[in-house]
């Protein structure tokens, strides 16, 4: 007596094997679709990153000896126009105040007495010397602006020539696969679109009766043994008439 259960795991193993090979089937019949918007967004990745400016980080670490307000204070007067416009002239920099300030960041260190001053830059070695001469600047300028002297350099910037703005090959990389998904949705976007049938298992899913027969595809050659079959039935028919006759 055959077990109900293994037959039920045969039927949902033929199944799930068939579906497998429709779904591989699907993607093979469109290939040319996947292939081509996988290229196209791996060029605009490529181009991407052509428009993209790399840039560059570079941090010098100061340490602050002040409580908490003070702390807070003193960190503001780093980016304070008085500091950068003092660090643009000393450093002859072809910008203002603002701008230099937008591309500074100050924080604390893990709420300790030490402050990190990092510079943004399209230069690295342009962003390390900004970062040092801030540094500078600031600790020059504090006695005279709030009268505090208590500030010490920890750790000067270093040029970084690793780019903080993505890897050019990783996004040609990432692009060319969104590209691929997209191909293969379309793929099956354009088969569930397409109604031709294109085998017998579909045309027996579709009618409820088995197919007993088909007729195979016209070409040259075939069309060419047709007529020579005929020509040769023809001959045949002909000379039986004639013997008939005679």
């Amino acid at each position: 007596m055959s077990n109900p259960y293994n037959i039920n795991y045969e039927k949902q193993k033929s199944a799930k094997e068939i579906n497998i090979k429709q779904l591989f089937e699907i993607i093979v019949r469109r290939l040319w679709i996947v292939i081509i918007v996988a290229l196209l967004f791996t060029l605009a990745g490529y181009l991407k990153t052509l428009s993209t400016t790399p840039l560059y980080q570079s941090s010098t670490r100061i340490i602050i000896e002040a409580n908490q307000d003070k702390m807070k204070t003193l960190q503001v007067i780093i980016k304070d126009s008085t500091v950068l416009q003092k660090v643009i002239n000393e450093m002859e920099l072809p910008m203002s105040p603002e701008a230099l300030a937008g591309s500074i960041n100050v924080n604390s260190v893990e709420d300790s007495e030490v402050v990190s001053i990092s510079v943004t830059s399209s230069d690295p070695y342009m962003a390390a010397n900004i970062a040092n001469k801030t540094a500078e600047v600031f600790r020059n300028e504090a006695p005279n602006i709030v009268n505090f002297k208590k500030i010490r350099n920890l750790s000067p910037a270093k040029v970084n020539l690793s780019p903080i703005n993505g890897d050019d090959n990783g996004t040609i990389m990432k692009s060319g696969i969104i590209g691929l998904v997209i191909g293969i949705g379309l793929t099956f976007l354009f088969n569930s679109l397409d109604y031709t049938v294109r085998s017998e298992q579909e045309i027996e899913d579709i009618i409820g009766y088995p197919v007993i027969g088909r007729v195979s595809k016209m070409n040259k050659k075939n069309s060419n043994l047709n007529k020579k079959n005929i020509q040769k039935f023809k001959e045949t028919q002909q000379a039986k008439y004639t013997k008939t006759l005679g």
